[in-house]
């Protein structure tokens, strides 16, 4: 039904519910198309006077960065799908996500509707509507 329909799809991980709710869509919808999958997951970039105060801070990102990861790859594989993963620093998590996508052609990125860093809004996280109104690749967000 899907077939070749989507070969790469994108996957946002920021490690809450909502963001392996996505990882899960994105696993159902790889299975029937034959995709692979890449999560990205962005880590905040800190100034280098900031970066050098909170080192042990940003190690410690970057462990949970990779365990995130590792637990969506190991998610992928159960259900026999391929997985890439990238992980960013960025300042700018809309746009970061929305031109990764572009630059690895991704079919479409599949993302929950709120991550951790998006508690302000009721409905629609203010990530997941900035790539929604971003991106010209098509944006599935799943409640």
């Amino acid at each position: 039904m899907l077939q070749n329909r989507f070969q790469k799809i994108l996957v946002p991980i920021d490690g809450s519910v909502n963001s392996i709710r996505g990882l899960n869509e994105a696993i159902s919808l790889a299975r029937q198309s034959g995709s692979t999958i890449t999560g990205i997951h962005i880590l905040p970039n800190f100034s280098p006077k900031v970066a050098k105060i909170l080192k042990t801070y940003r190690t410690g990102l970057i462990k949970n960065a990779q365990k995130i990861m590792s637990q969506a790859e190991t998610s992928t594989a159960r259900h026999g799908i391929p997985f890439n993963e990238k992980i960013a620093v960025s300042g700018d998590v809309v746009k970061t996500i929305v031109a990764f996508a572009k630059s690895s052609k991704s079919d479409i990125i599949v993302m929950g509707s709120r991550g951790e860093s998006s508690p302000h809004a009721e409905y629609l996280g203010s990530i997941a509507n900035g790539v929604l109104h971003e991106s010209k690749v098509p944006v599935l967000i799943v409640k």
